[in-house]
């Protein structure tokens, strides 16, 4: 019964199309529409019940025939409509890529105290260098239609190669969003985040690599954003040993932090040459100040950096506190950029508190630090802004550089230039712990010769107090010059 029904519906439907299509169509369009049938070949699945019936009409074809040529465009519509959509991946898939970085460090002028925080027992001056300060591999793809992953390693100690990031990531899940669970970087700290492929400067700055050494550590993470990629939240939970050497952590103590970053652009105009980012972070850590002398891992509570050049070691240092139980770390961030203009600044707090009752403790302690820096494009492009990271993209010149080129397949030009000034402070000297006090100077040039290569040159001035004594000597300055050729691939 339900079958007849049917039919007789269809019928309907057909009736009501032919009257309707007679009615519409004259003769001549009808002849027009055979006509070019004849030219193109057989009726298109994207062509109309409606038209299909017009011809039969005019063909004087039966019911039964017309009601045959709707069911069979139909079913091509519906095939059709299958083939449109893409079939899932059934297998991971596979990008590569990489970058090389070749540095030369110049040290022009030091006093004896730097001598001493680089050499402790000589106190001989730091030596000039020429190295490579990464050659890395990397790999990145999907895994069928809901997880990636990535790999990365360096190869810039060809005796010890260390990876980077090492994650596979989940996407698209209830209330996580996306989920990446590996080696990653923690989200503290704007230029840490920045890729060393894109940042102005050659080495990162000094409360950056001080309250987040290496950024990358072993952990799970959640990636959020609107709808827009306007407003944007990451946070996980990480280990604080760096594995990127020997790839585990062993030991009973398993020293972690809760790491969390909200940033957003409210302003994003003229296509991202315009914008304006804003963003705070914060760390809750808990090292293990009261490692044994027989303990397989180190007391996490450490900061350091190496004065935003590349020495033997890190001038300015606490050490492994003593009796460090906890560490709070908050910072915040800002990126105006207009055009060719940009101006970036970070401030760091970091609050450290001590147990009673471990050999060496002392009273809690409290770190600060901060940068700002101002870049301009010479030659007219601007910084580009990557939203959903909230971090910077990568500079494309107007014109790449081709000069004294023997071929003529593109116009001569100069590429993209840059000029950059930036101030940074440190201040990791607090009661009984004298790590210092440092303030560096950096003005930099930054010549892209394309996309993918670019020159950087740094100039750097700094000064260090308040250390501790090392040779009998509390402070320092010096001046050092630095030449970059960074490529990717």
């Amino acid at each position: 019964m339900s079958e007849l029904v049917s039919r007789l519906l269809v019928k309907t439907i057909a009736s009501v199309g032919l009257c309707l299509g007679v009615a519409t169509l004259g003769v001549a369009q009808v002849e027009q529409a055979t006509a070019t049938e004849n030219v193109v070949g057989a009726a298109s699945p994207q062509r109309s019940a409606t038209e299909l019936i017009n011809r039969e009409a005019y063909a004087g074809a039966t019911l039964e025939s017309r009601l045959s040529v709707l069911e069979q465009s139909w079913l091509q519509m519906q095939a059709a409509e299958v083939q449109a959509v893409p079939a899932a991946p059934t297998k991971p898939t596979f990008k590569l890529g990489g970058r090389i970085h070749l540095d030369q460090w110049y040290f022009t002028d030091d006093t004896d105290g730097i001598g001493f925080f680089e050499h402790p027992v000589t106190g001989d001056d730091p030596e000039n260098r020429i190295f490579f300060r990464r050659i890395r591999m990397e790999a990145a793809g999907d895994i069928l239609d809901n997880m990636d992953y990535r790999f990365q390693v360096d190869f810039n100690n060809p005796q010890t190669p260390e990876y980077k990031d090492m994650y596979v990531g989940f996407q698209d899940l209830t209330l996580l969003n996306t989920v990446r669970i590996g080696n990653q970087k923690r989200p503290l700290g704007l230029d840490h985040l920045n890729s060393s492929r894109r940042n102005v400067f050659m080495e990162r700055p000094l409360p950056v690599e001080t309250f987040n050494p290496d950024a990358r550590r072993i952990g799970a993470a959640s990636y959020n954003s609107n709808y827009d990629e306007s407003l944007n939240l990451v946070y996980g939970a990480f280990l604080l040993e760096n594995t990127r050497s020997d790839g585990k952590v062993v030991g009973d103590s398993q020293q972690g932090s809760f790491n969390a970053r909200l940033f957003g652009s409210p302003v994003y105009e003229c296509e991202g040459q315009d914008y304006l980012h804003l963003a705070i972070s914060t760390m809750i850590a808990k090292p293990d100040g009261d490692v044994g002398a027989n303990d397989t891992h180190n007391n996490e509570g450490r900061f350091a950096t190496r004065s935003e050049i590349r020495s033997d070691r890190s001038w300015l240092d606490t050490g492994r506190i003593a009796g460090a139980d906890w560490y709070q770390v908050l910072g915040m961030e800002a990126i105006y950029n207009s055009g060719p203009l940009q101006i970036t600044g970070e401030y760091f707090m970091n609050w450290t508190q001590r147990d009673s009752d471990t050999l060496g403790t002392g009273p809690d302690l409290y770190f600060q630090g901060a940068y700002i820096y101002a870049a301009y494009m010479l030659t007219g492009e601007h910084m580009p802004y990557t939203r959903k990271s909230g971090t910077l993209g990568r500079v494309t010149p107007f014109r790449n550089f081709r000069m004294f080129s023997r071929d003529n397949n593109g116009p001569d030009g100069w590429g993209a230039w840059q000029i950059a000034l930036r101030y940074s402070h440190l201040d990791i000297s607090d009661e009984d712990i004298l790590g210092g006090v440092g303030d560096d100077l950096t003005f930099a040039v930054v010549w892209y010769f394309n996309p993918y290569a670019s020159l950087q040159f740094n100039a750097v001035y700094g000064e260090i107090e308040d250390h501790a004594p090392t040779g009998g000597f509390t402070g320092g300055d010096f001046t050092a010059l630095g030449t970059r050729l960074r490529i990717e691939f």
